[in-house]
């Protein structure tokens, strides 16, 4: 099992920026719009040419006055025929309120556009109901109070509150919508590490829609009329009653993994919410017994990450080690097996 001790392949000793902003940051663009924008609404040229912006900021810049077409001001819905020189003037707005709070973060990477965090198991990522804060959201703002301006203070995706490991953040607007358009466009590859309950024949694909639980709010089911969602598994290690699987993600939806191998009847280890009773196998050693037993949470990490950089294009690839607990309960299947 030498796969589960790669430390992160990149480093980075840019120290994390400090300053905080104060109203929000000034940009400035000008731009010719290009003559296949012709006939277009003026709201949907300009967002053809400034991808990193959303259509709701630049629309609201467009009302504000700040986007200015030959020195006038034009409406968003007004028609343009191409070739029109185009000024931006405007301050960010901030995009959270969140209090900032100087929580111990693993940030195994880090340049002008992003970070790459790796998230401990029991870290909530967004502030939400029962844990308006001490969250990841609320550390990254002490560590950069500049991501206050990106949206979801620079969150690509997220892991669940018991899941560990590496997530991707975007420092800036302009790598926030990059990063989310890889993410849609399928060009992110995120490998987790789960330890099911059962022994797996073989690899596969779990094609099936998820969406929210008919009488339980805070589950996830597969169901009709859920949204697509794809899961796809290797077989990593076979144990005498679980197996060790690698997986990758097509598709993000939430609690993907937990409600795909539940639903092909091979929950993950210590997963209460998908898992029901804790399942402990006949005949077990005593050692491998306690440790099932007191494994406190899903047993799912985020092991590896593999994108082109946002701003350069330069391909990144980034490993975490399994945490403490997971190394422990794996450590006690290998010794049950001899």
């Amino acid at each position: 099992m030498a796969s589960r001790r790669v430390a992160p392949s990149i480093a980075n000793p840019e120290p994390v920026l400090a300053t905080a902003p104060e109203a929000g940051e000034f940009r400035t663009h000008e731009l010719t719009l290009p003559e296949e924008a012709s006939g277009l609404r003026f709201d949907q040229a300009l967002a053809r040419s400034l991808p990193q912006y959303s259509r709701a900021a630049l629309q609201a810049w467009i009302a504000s006055g700040a986007v200015r077409v030959a020195g006038r001001e034009l409406r968003g819905k007004d028609r343009v025929h191409g070739g029109e020189q185009v000024r931006i003037n405007v301050r960010l707005a901030e995009q959270t309120r969140l209090a900032p709070e100087a929580l111990p973060l693993a940030i195994v990477y880090r340049d002008r556009a992003l970070f790459i965090i790796d998230k401990p198991a029991g870290l909530v990522v967004h502030p939400g109901a029962g844990n308006p804060r001490h969250t990841l959201q609320n550390a990254l703002l002490a560590a950069d109070p500049k991501l206050a301006l990106v949206p979801r203070s620079g969150l690509v995706h997220r892991l669940d509150k018991d899941t560990s490991g590496l997530l991707i953040v975007a420092r800036t607007p302009e790598a926030h919508t990059a990063l989310a358009a890889a993410l849609a466009q399928h060009t992110i590859t995120r490998e987790y590490l789960a330890l099911c309950t059962g022994v797996l024949s073989g690899g596969g694909t779990i094609r099936e829609p998820i969406g929210r639980h008919r009488t339980q709010r805070t589950r996830m089911a597969v169901r009709p009329g859920g949204r697509a969602a794809v899961t796809h598994y290797r077989i990593e290690r076979r144990f005498a009653a679980h197996t060790l699987l690698r997986v990758t993600l097509e598709t993000g939806r939430t609690h993907q993994i937990r409600v795909h191998l539940a639903h092909a009847g091979f929950p993950l280890v210590g997963d209460a919410l998908y898992g029901g009773r804790r399942r402990i196998p006949r005949g077990c050693p005593p050692e491998l017994r306690a440790e099932l037993a007191a494994f406190p949470r899903q047993a799912l990490h985020a092991a590896r990450l593999k994108f082109a950089h946002p701003l350069s294009g330069r391909a990144l690839e980034f490993a975490s080690p399994l945490p403490a607990d997971m190394e422990r309960l794996l450590v006690a299947l290998e010794t049950a097996e001899r």
